[in-house]
């Protein structure tokens, strides 16, 4: 298999757990250190179970699944926020996305100093971010602001400014969580205009949201998670009917 024709990403049988620790009172915590237990117990939480799938150049996949079936924790693994505890995730080339309103600002510093701070997060080098910043901040739309310090943005603005960095990054792989239900409608259909831009220029998405009618015409294909577990990996359009319980 040629270069060109590998997926971008391979999730191979990746697993993620975490250890829940339960919070207690100032008597619970005196009893148990009376007994001799040094803290409260925890528990052992499967954030994910064996996930395996690739996403190739072109493909828009969408991560669907109820709250807490995993969707979110399998994207920060995708982007290398985390690590799996057992199994290989590999991704070739750039990453860009947004997993957080504001992830990677400094609240402190201006719109400006952020871009350069961002966009070199992102791998970009100052001379590329000298030659896109009129571009980025022109996307944002926030130009009068752009001077000011971003703890006293909206998150509308962080999302714009954030936003409009990520995709200007030339990304191979661009990642989305549930974050374009921030912005106000008519900035959301131009972040979903760039995405398709994105998709058609032979990038890899990924895509979390519960708004499955934005899902539908946007990706093609969807993997449908339950507690953890992968349910379902095909066309968006049985993917959303199985989401819906139309199937």
């Amino acid at each position: 298999m040629t270069l060109d024709h590998m997926p971008r990403i391979v999730v191979d049988d990746v697993a993620k757990h975490f250890t829940l620790r339960h919070t207690h009172t100032a008597k619970d915590w005196v009893v148990w250190n009376l007994k001799g237990r040094k803290e409260a117990r925890s528990d052992d939480f499967v954030a994910l179970h064996d996930i395996s799938f690739t996403v190739g150049d072109g493909e828009a996949v969408a991560l669907l699944g109820l709250n807490g079936s995993g969707k979110s924790t399998l994207l920060k693994l995708v982007s290398g926020v985390m690590r799996p505890d057992t199994g290989k995730i590999r991704v070739r080339g750039n990453i860009a996305g947004l997993i957080e309103v504001g992830a990677g600002f400094h609240p402190d510093l201006t719109g400006r100093e952020n871009v350069y701070l961002n966009g070199a997060i992102l791998g970009m080098t100052e001379q590329q971010i000298d030659e896109k910043f009129d571009e980025i901040v022109a996307f944002s739309e926030i130009e009068e602001f752009i001077d000011t310090e971003v703890k006293f943005y909206s998150s509308g603005m962080f999302l714009r400014l954030a936003f409009a960095v990520a995709v200007h990054t030339d990304p191979d792989v661009f990642l989305v969580d549930e974050i374009l239900a921030v912005g106000d409608e008519p900035f959301q259909k131009k972040c979903l205009a760039k995405i398709r831009e994105l998709r058609d220029a032979g990038k890899a998405l990924v895509i979390v949201s519960h708004d499955l009618d934005m899902v539908a015409r946007l990706c093609s294909r969807g993997i449908l998670l339950e507690r953890g577990r992968m349910v379902m990996d095909g066309p968006i359009d049985e993917a959303v009917a199985t989401m819906r319980g139309e199937r």
